[in-house]
């Protein structure tokens, strides 16, 4: 095994991996990083190279680990939460998770998307109206993070009373998957117990959604499914707390990022406002350039070759998005946030089987947020002196605050 880089995105890298991974630049594109217990990726073509090799890499432990051992109760309730046996899509290899994608892939399909967009519109005004009601505010707490949850549940079919609470078990999720210090017993205890009622929740409501449909997705992945082809209630269960958690933090991270970086660019709010950057680049620019999700964790099944270094069965690869659309190779300005520039070809939403099913929903709902932020506060500025602070939640890049005036 190669030396490994002292890479460490939830401390001394968490605001700012780019600089760091630069900073390798082509010497080593795929490197093992010790603090992750994996094996990097940064080049986008080799990213693509993996992600298009369905079997030689398996995405059944995509997610991070936690760095400390949990606690067994805990443990044995982070493991069952879901229920006995249940894996979200995610985490699926084919060929069982061709026959979910399938259904799912119906939910989010070009029509459903313009059918929900005039419920965006409708979040995104109201929520601009009351966030101007104060002359200075976070952007992220005010705006975008209710923006992302109200629209995720909307568009399930989640109880309004349920909003909070998706958003507090989604937090209790992050902090066991993240764990990266020594933590209170009772704490990860309450943690815990709350992902079991996030698995309780999500079995109930598609039970009642199965004996009483309603307008929503959740109904449609139970009754409507491509070719009469449907998903059980216990199917539909286990998706519902990932389309939630997924749903809703990677857009809301997504807004801060391009508010942001807009917001920081001389005259970038007025050529927003009088429309001079479009609104589609601008979304597809902020993707690209920070990726809400920077990076994804592979497995490989067999001894394989990646970037041209040899990697055993059973290595862990990252594959870090993010650092993809940083690319020279693959992009025309990597290290400036240039929106009238062609970013669609970032990995933000991954590549092959396990692109991000819901792309079409969120880059409409990117849209939609920027249209009416824009409309209702066109003279929208940064608080001076901010300097980006990021959460310790990484592979998500979520910002802590953004300071804003109107």
């Amino acid at each position: 095994m190669r030396e490994g880089r002292p890479f460490d995105p939830y401390g001394e890298h968490r605001d700012d991996p780019y600089s760091f991974l630069a900073g390798i630049g082509d010497d080593e594109p795929v490197f093992y990083a010790p603090l992750l217990d994996a094996w990097c990726v940064t080049r986008r073509e080799d990213m693509l190279a993996v992600l298009k090799d369905d079997g030689g890499f398996s995405a059944r432990d995509h997610n991070p680990r936690p760095k400390v051992a949990l606690p067994d109760d805990v443990a044995k309730m982070f493991k069952t939460w879901r229920g006995a046996g249940a894996v979200a899509v995610g985490s699926l290899d084919p060929p069982e998770h061709t026959r979910i994608r399938e259904v799912l892939n119906t939910g989010f399909t070009p029509a459903r998307v313009r059918a929900f967009e005039p419920t965006m519109r409708e979040i995104a005004a109201d929520l601009a109206q009351r966030a101007a009601k104060d002359e200075e505010f976070d952007f992220i707490a005010a705006f975008a993070v209710p923006y992302a949850l109200e629209v995720m549940c909307r568009r399930l079919g989640i109880p309004e009373e349920y909003y909070d609470r998706c958003r507090l078990w989604s937090e209790q999720r992050i902090e066991l998957m993240m764990l990266q210090q020594d933590t209170d017993p009772d704490l990860l205890r309450e943690h815990a117990q709350g992902l079991m009622e996030f698995g309780a929740f999500a079995r109930a409501i598609a039970q009642d959604r199965l004996a009483s449909p309603q307008d929503d997705l959740i109904s449609e992945l139970l009754h409507d499914g491509k070719a009469g082809t449907t998903l059980t209630a216990a199917e539909v269960a286990v998706q519902i707390p990932t389309l939630i958690f997924a749903g809703h933090m990677t857009c809301a991270e997504a807004l801060g990022t391009i508010f942001y970086q807009q917001l920081l660019t001389p005259d970038g709010w007025q050529s927003v406002v009088d429309g001079t950057v479009a609104t589609r680049e601008l979304v597809e620019e902020g993707l690209r350039f920070d990726s809400p999700l920077a990076g994804m964790y592979r497995t490989a099944t067999r001894d394989v070759v990646v970037g041209d270094v040899p990697l055993a069965e059973g290595s862990r690869l990252l594959l870090l998005y993010g650092a993809a659309g940083r690319d020279s190779r693959a992009h025309a300005c990597p290290a400036a946030f240039a929106p009238n520039t062609k970013s669609s070809s970032h990995l933000a939403f991954g590549h092959g089987i396990h692109f991000c099913l819901g792309a079409g929903f969120a880059r409409a709902e990117l849209e939609v947020a920027v249209q009416a932020v824009a409309a209702r506060m066109p003279g929208l500025t940064l608080v001076p002196g901010q300097a980006p602070k990021h959460r310790p939640v990484f592979p998500l890049r979520a910002l802590s605050e953004l300071r804003v005036r109107h």
